[in-house]
Order: C-alpha cells, then sequence, then structure tokens
C-alpha cells in the first residue's frame, strides 16, 4: 500500500505543475506566446514588463522541474505559488466575466495542491528522500 501511495505522490506532483511547465516552454520556444504574455503584463499597468516576463519563465520552469523531480521540492512549490499569486491578484480578477472566473477558481484549486504539496513534501519517488538517505520501509 505504501508504495501505491507514493506512486500517487508522484503522479500528482508531475500531474500538478504540467501546465506551468508547458506554458514555461512555450513562453521561449513560441514567440507568439511569449508576445501575448509580455501583452497581458503591460496591458495590467504592471511596472517593469520585461522583468516580470523573465521572472514568470524562471518560476514557472525552475518551480516545474524541481517538483517534477522532487528535488528542492518545497522550494519548487513555493515558486509556484510565489508565480500563481499575482496571475490569481491581477490578471484574473474580472469575476463578471465567467470565463475569467473559471480561471479563478482552476488557480486557486492548483493553489490548494500546492499548498498541500508543500506541506506533504514529496514522497518517496524523490530525490529529495534519495538524498537524504532514508531507507525503505
Amino acid at each position: 500500500m505504501e508504495r501505491w501511495k507514493a506512486l500517487s505522490v508522484l503522479v500528482g506532483r508531475i500531474i500538478l505543475v504540467l501546465p506551468f511547465l508547458r506554458f514555461g516552454i512555450g513562453k521561449i520556444v513560441n514567440s507568439a506566446e511569449a508576445l501575448h504574455a509580455f501583452h497581458q503584463i503591460t496591458s495590467h499597468g504592471m511596472p517593469y514588463p520585461t522583468f516580470f516576463f523573465i521572472s514568470a519563465v524562471f518560476l514557472e520552469l525552475v518551480g516545474s522541474f524541481s517538483v517534477i523531480l522532487g528535488y528542492y521540492t518545497r522550494l519548487g512549490a513555493v515558486l509556484i505559488l510565489i508565480f500563481l499569486i499575482p496571475i490569481i491578484l491581477i490578471f484574473q480578477n474580472g469575476f463578471i466575466d465567467p470565463k475569467m472566473m473559471a480561471n479563478f477558481m482552476k488557480d486557486t484549486s492548483i493553489m490548494g495542491g500546492v499548498l498541500v504539496l508543500l506541506s506533504a513534501g514529496p514522497g518517496r519517488y524523490s530525490l529529495d528522500h534519495f538524498l537524504s538517505g532514508e531507507k525503505e520501509k
């Protein structure tokens, strides 16, 4: 039973951050995605749009890789949270629009999952566990 639990934590970690990994990579390799993200930043009146764009890509990619590999998993979860907070507070505040409300609810749900990961840790199938030298049960 413990192996199934550990496996479900691994699969859950990967599924939780796949969107961030996909969109982080998309901002680098797809100029249309990069321009859209940059436009979103500038249209909401944020100062220093280049800084925030680069920060978003960094937070998405480093946080995702950290969580997927289970290496400094809690730090990766914090990076994802740092990315999500302004997304929720700045970009998804138009609650009259049902599409915006759906995105708000989706992202707050993801935030809940990241908080659970932050609390519970990466599980047995992670580099954090492997490098700690803990014995298997």
